[in-house]
């Protein structure tokens, strides 16, 4: 099937309607924490983030287990912070774990979470990006969909359109909004995506 054909008809259904700005902020170095209910929390910070990771639940976000060889790589700072802006698009979009859980698998088979402008001759076609969309396919345009929380956004978009994307295993997923040439890729990055929204999922 013609893939150009493939990608606007599901961004057509989703429509492609985004506001931009991404709010993140510093993390709070305070020692105490209004826990919402009158009373603050006084323990130490890192006892506080290590509760709100413990309250994801890790079975959304590795539901069908892990498929074949798990790969890994080590990231900077400006990957790990793609990573959380994906975490905060979904969040945003109100879609759950497990949507971000895939949104980060399938960035870090597509650009290993960078946000990678024109590759010159190594590129494939004009895609760009996180999740290396092209513009010729109707994702946007190269300003947008270098925009983390734009090409997030439309990513997900394309996912709910996917019926069953929750029960489907992660490869699946990707593969049917992707369209990509090696559809079984993004199964390796399973583990290191979950392990991301389990750290950043609350933090």
């Amino acid at each position: 099937m013609n893939t150009t054909i493939l990608r606007k008809s599901v961004l057509g259904i989703a429509g492609l309607a985004f506001a931009g700005g991404l709010a993140a902020g510093p993390l709070n170095h305070h020692t105490t924490t209004d826990t919402g209910t009158g009373t603050v929390d006084a323990r130490p910070v890192a006892a506080v983030q290590a509760d709100k990771t413990a309250a994801v639940d890790t079975a959304k976000l590795i539901p069908h287990g892990v498929q074949g060889t798990q790969s890994r790589i080590g990231l900077d700072a400006e990957q790990t912070a793609n990573a959380k802006a994906i975490i905060a698009a979904t969040k945003k979009t109100g879609l759950d774990e497990r949507a971000a859980v895939i949104s980060i698998g399938t960035a870090l088979q597509e650009s290993k979470l960078q946000n990678l402008g024109h590759l010159g001759d190594r590129n494939d076609h004009d895609s760009l990006g996180l999740f290396q969309q092209r513009p010729s396919s109707g994702w946007g345009s190269p300003e947008q969909i270098t925009d983390p929380e734009y090409a997030t956004t439309a990513f997900l978009k394309g996912l709910r359109q996917v019926d069953g994307w929750q029960d489907m295993p992660l490869t699946d997923a990707a593969q049917t909004v992707q369209v990509s040439a090696y559809p079984d890729a993004y199964a390796q990055w399973e583990q290191q995506a979950a392990d991301l929204v389990a750290q950043h999922w609350n933090s």
